[in-house]
């Protein structure tokens, strides 16, 4: 490796780590935690088999998971204006994003609320509490700590993703660093540079993730 790649690697890192931190970051924050509402709410409309709403949740679900997620950034980001709406590069992530998630996420969430028993409704009842009382106290609870190393894995792999929202002119990271490129052209050292940094936030979140599953599991057990 020449002096003058070091010296471009040492002069880049800060300026793809701040976007990281300044975008990156915040868009995955922002459109998982979106995402996980919308992903609650529907899986609780097919838990409850809501009629109407149950259909219209597998429908999305069917649609956002069968199709790719740059396809639906350029869709909203770039096919909307056709019709007269107009979007805004950040916040289009942040709704894509959190769309995307909310299908996926919902699928985890119904699995794991199946996986709690039947008796914990029935023991809810038995204390006096209200079916939406007893869903909220003990049913949820018990699914998120099922879901939390799957929901773990998707948030690691939306912070990867978030790559993707370059397309649509965000600037996050990988748009940072290509730009960077088009002036010195060290697309090898460059784009490893990069993916350096993904892949400290991914590991930096999958310690999160592995005390998390920790300490519910140790709450699980009394």
């Amino acid at each position: 490796m020449s002096e003058r790649v070091i010296r471009i690697l040492i002069e880049s890192f800060p300026k793809i780590l701040l976007p990281g931190l300044k975008m990156t970051i915040p868009l995955t924050v922002f459109a998982f935690s979106l995402g996980l509402i919308i992903a609650v709410i529907t899986a609780l409309i097919q838990y409850y088999n809501v009629p109407l709403l149950s259909r219209a949740a597998r429908v999305y679900i069917w649609i956002i998971r069968g199709t790719p997620l740059l396809v639906q950034l350029f869709v909203v980001f770039y096919g909307l204006p056709g019709v007269g709406i107009m979007t805004s590069p950040f916040p289009t992530a942040v709704a894509v994003f959190a769309i995307n998630e909310g299908a996926y996420a919902a699928e985890t969430i119904r699995a794991a609320l199946e996986a709690v028993p039947h008796g914990q409704l029935e023991a809810g009842y038995c204390v006096g509490m209200s079916r939406g009382r007893t869903v909220r106290r003990i049913i949820l609870p018990q699914a998120f700590r099922t879901a939390v190393p799957t929901l773990g894995n998707e948030l690691i792999s939306m912070v990867k993703d978030t790559s993707l929202a370059a397309n649509i002119t965000v600037m996050e990271m990988f748009m940072t660093t290509q730009r960077i490129n088009a002036v010195y052209y060290e697309p090898l050292a460059l784009y490893l540079e990069v993916g350096l940094i993904y892949l400290i936030f991914s590991t930096v979140l999958s310690r999160v993730q592995r005390v998390a599953e920790k300490k519910l599991a140790s709450y699980g057990r009394r």
